[in-house]
């Protein structure tokens, strides 16, 4: 590669990125968005970074905008505002190694980012269908109960589940150490008694027949011997999701969503199911407030005067005859406490600011805009 140029000090950059000790997925990342746009730049004659200006920017936020994948999707604004982080990153570099002047990427205007839940989220009910799929006589099948059960019961993500060894089982505790997850940072989980029966049998009858002579180690291994790449695990997950035939569709990150609905709904203090989901920030976890709809059902039933099929009477205050998990008391002031107190909970999850999850979508590779 010719010195100096745009691709060239792009590897510069994710050397410095290495060197720094940034997450390998980062890096990874960073350098295939950075490689697109020293396409975009070359296709333009462009081959310095001296030669990028705030116009080349924003005809790259353009193309972005406009680009259209394979499928015909569009790039999602989080996918987008990703890239172009990348490339804010990557001229603020340069300006500090005296490359450039002035980075013409330093007033980027990001798009602006809606606040989505989680797509999909399953019942308990439909959890445990999705479970009962795999063919538990079979290695690959027994492999894949127990990578399911740990999803769910741990709510670890899709990375971190590959990075799994078989020492972070802590039976005596009944715990799970994941390992440099997102951020670097560390973190044990309760791994449960069932999850951890399920590990177990599958140690003892399947790992050995796929384990090889080259084994590292790896908690869950391919049919190869070797660790699942997210692909593969992706796609494993995705199939037993479509094969229980719930009218839903998702992956790995379905049990994680789950887990924390779930958890949240049978009364979690949402501190704790942060701390199992590896969040850095309240705000991030606090987006299952919005997807935990036991509360506003049960404050629903209780004050709309539509929510039912007779118009409450004074009677069904003193019986409690709502139909309701939460209002099994007979006393109409204890009932009234309870809605209260529904309100206040209410209130408070509706103060926090939820932010989008960290998902974030693969490397894209450009095609002509449609």
């Amino acid at each position: 590669m010719v010195k100096d140029t745009i691709g060239w000090w792009a590897e510069q950059y994710v050397r410095w990125l290495q060197e720094r000790n940034y997450s390998p997925r980062t890096v990874e990342q960073r350098q295939a968005f950075l490689a697109n746009f020293a396409a975009f730049c070359e296709a333009r004659n462009l081959l310095y970074p001296q030669e990028v200006t705030r116009a080349v920017i924003d005809r790259y936020q353009s193309m972005l905008y406009h680009h259209r994948r394979p499928d015909g999707r569009p790039l999602s604004f989080q996918a987008q505002a990703t890239r172009l982080t990348s490339l804010k990153m990557y001229f603020r570099w340069l300006a500090r190694q005296r490359v450039i002047a002035l980075s013409p990427a330093s007033e980027i205007e990001l798009p602006k980012l809606t606040k989505q839940l989680p797509r999909t989220v399953l019942t308990a009910l439909e959890a445990e269908a999705v479970l009962r799929v795999p063919d538990v006589d079979d290695v690959l099948g027994l492999r894949d109960r127990a990578m399911m059960e740990v999803l769910y019961a741990t709510a670890v993500r899709r990375a971190e589940l590959i990075a799994l060894r078989i020492y972070d089982v802590d039976r005596e505790r009944c715990t799970l150490m994941v390992r440099e997850g997102k951020g670097r940072r560390d973190r044990v989980v309760p791994l449960g008694e069932r999850a951890l029966a399920w590990v177990d049998k599958y140690l003892e009858q399947a790992r050995p027949e796929l384990a090889t002579a080259l084994d590292d180690g790896a908690l869950f291994l391919s049919n190869t011997g070797e660790a699942l790449s997210r692909d593969h695990l992706s796609s494993l997950v995705r199939g037993y999701v479509d094969r229980a035939e719930l009218g839903k569709s998702g992956a790995c990150h379905i049990f994680r969503h789950t887990a924390a609905t779930l958890m949240l709904e049978n009364g979690a203090d949402i501190r704790f199911i942060q701390q199992l989901l590896g969040h850095a920030k309240l705000d991030t976890t606090s987006i299952y407030t919005q997807v935990s709809i036991h509360k506003l059902k049960q404050v629903h039933a209780l004050t709309h005067p539509g929510a039912r099929l007779r118009p409450v009477q004074s009677d069904d205050l003193r019986k409690g005859d709502f139909s309701l998990a939460a209002a099994s008391e007979t006393d109409g002031t204890a009932l009234a406490d309870s809605v209260e107190r529904l309100h206040e909970e209410l209130e408070a999850e509706a103060e926090a600011e939820p932010e989008g999850d960290d998902l974030v979508e693969p490397p894209w590779q450009p095609t002509s805009s449609r």
